[in-house]
C-alpha cells in the first residue's frame, strides 16, 4: 500500500466551533500570543457564521461561532462546548472527482471532507497556488499579538470510547495510509486509580502525528472517560504546540495568565539522575513546572495547561524537542497524578 496515498503534506489549520468567536480570538491573542490574520462574517457576506483566523508560526486556528440559533455549529456547541470540529490537512494534487472548488479573486481552493471519530472531521485542501490571506471567503484582518514563541502544531490527541482505539487506528491506516508510530498500554500510562491506552498514528515524514487514546479499566474514572462524559462524544483532547525555547515561551504564557498543571513536588527529586545532562538550568525547569524526558535520540521538555474552557475537555501542551521524537513516556505517571488531583477537585475521579 502507498504510504501516503492522499498526498497529505501537513496540518493546514484547526477549526474550533465556539460560542463566541470574537471573545475566543481575544483569548488566543492575549493568552497564547496568536495574531489574527483573516476574518469572515457579516462584513464579508456570511449571514450564518463568523470566523476569526489566528496564527503563530505555522500553527493556525480558525475560531467559528454561529450567528443564528438553529445551525450545525450551534448544535455542536450545545452538545460539546467549545471544541475542535475540523483538523484540516493540506494535500498535493487531488483527483478530478473531488467534490468542491472554492474561489474568489485570489484563486481557487479545492476542498473535500471526511468524518473521523465523534463529530470531528478532516478537511482535505488543495490550494492550487491560492494567494489570499487564508481561504476563499476570508478577508485580510491583521490584529497582531505578542508572540510567545510557538512555532507549529506538533501533534493532536483524540479521545475515543473503550474498545474503539484500534478501530480508529485501523481507519487512519486504511484511509490515509498512516502507520503506527508507537503504542502505549495501561502499564505505561497508569496510576493507582486510573489508566489509558494510546496508539500514535503518523503520516508521511512524521509531519502529521495523531495519538488516539481510550480509557483502560481502573479503580476510578480515568481522565479519558471524564472527557467523554463532558464532551458527550469522542473528540480532540489536546493540541501540542512546539517551541524552540520553552523557558521563554512558558514565562510569556504564565505572564499572560495561562494556567498549567503542577506535577507532584517529588517529581524533581531524582530528575537529573533519570534524564541526564540538559542545556536548560534545572532550577528554571523546576520553577516553571516543566517535565523532562529522554530517549535514545535526545530529550524533550513539555508542560500541559489546565482545560481552557469550563468543561474539563480541551487543553494544550507546550513542547520543546531536543532530538527526542517521543511523547514523554517517563512523565506519564506524574502527569496522570496531576490530572487526577484536578479531577478530584472537580468531583470526577
Amino acid at each position: 500500500m502507498d504510504e501516503n496515498p492522499l498526498g497529505l503534506r501537513r496540518i493546514h489549520h484547526l477549526e474550533f466551533w465556539v460560542g463566541n468567536a470574537r471573545q475566543a480570538a481575544f483569548f488566543y491573542r492575549k493568552a497564547f500570543g496568536f495574531s489574527q490574520i483573516a476574518y469572515s462574517g457579516l462584513e464579508t457576506g456570511k449571514r450564518k457564521r463568523t470566523s476569526y483566523v489566528m496564527r503563530q508560526g505555522t500553527a493556525t486556528f480558525v475560531l467559528t461561532a454561529p450567528l443564528v440559533p438553529k445551525s450545525s455549529i450551534g448544535r455542536h456547541v450545545r452538545a460539546h462546548g467549545d471544541g475542535v470540529r475540523d483538523i484540516a490537512l493540506e494535500r498535493g494534487a487531488l483527483p478530478a472527482e473531488e467534490p468542491l472548488d472554492l474561489s474568489d479573486k485570489n484563486g481557487t481552493v479545492r476542498r473535500a471532507a471526511v468524518r473521523t471519530y465523534g463529530d470531528t472531521i478532516h478537511s482535505l485542501l488543495s490550494l492550487k497556488n491560492y494567494s489570499g490571506p487564508f481561504l476563499p471567503g476570508f478577508a485580510r484582518a491583521d490584529v497582531p499579538g505578542e508572540s510567545a514563541g510557538i512555532d507549529r502544531v506538533d501533534h493532536i490527541v483524540g479521545n475515543v470510547e473503550l474498545g474503539k482505539m484500534n478501530v480508529w487506528a485501523d481507519w487512519y491506516s486504511k484511509v490515509f495510509g498512516f502507520r503506527r508510530y508507537i503504542t502505549f498500554d495501561d502499564k505505561d500510562v497508569s496510576t493507582e486509580y486510573s489508566a489509558l491506552m494510546s496508539i500514535v498514528m503518523a503520516g508521511d515524514a512524521d509531519a502529521i502525528k495523531m495519538p488516539i487514546n481510550e480509557p483502560a479499566p481502573g479503580r476510578k474514572k480515568s481522565q479519558i472517560q471524564e472527557y467523554l462524559d463532558f464532551y458527550r462524544s469522542p473528540g480532540v483532547q489536546h493540541i501540542a504546540m512546539s517551541c524552540s525555547n520553552i523557558l521563554q515561551t512558558l514565562t510569556a504564557l504564565r505572564a499572560n495568565g495561562v494556567e498549567f498543571l503542577r506535577v507532584p513536588k517529588n517529581y524533581y527529586e531524582n530528575l537529573p539522575e533519570r534524564i541526564g545532562k540538559i542545556r536548560e538550568p534545572m532550577e528554571e525547569v523546576r520553577r516553571l513546572g516543566i517535565l523532562v524526558d529522554r530517549d535514545d535520540e535526545g530529550y524533550l521538555l513539555q508542560i500541559f495547561t489546565r482545560p481552557v474552557q469550563d468543561r474539563p475537555t480541551l487543553f494544550f501542551e507546550i513542547i520543546q524537542r531536543n532530538g527526542s521524537r517521543g511523547f514523554g513516556k517517563g512523565n506519564f505517571k506524574a502527569l496522570f497524578e496531576a490530572i487526577e488531583a484536578e479531577q478530584a477537585a472537580r468531583g470526577n475521579l
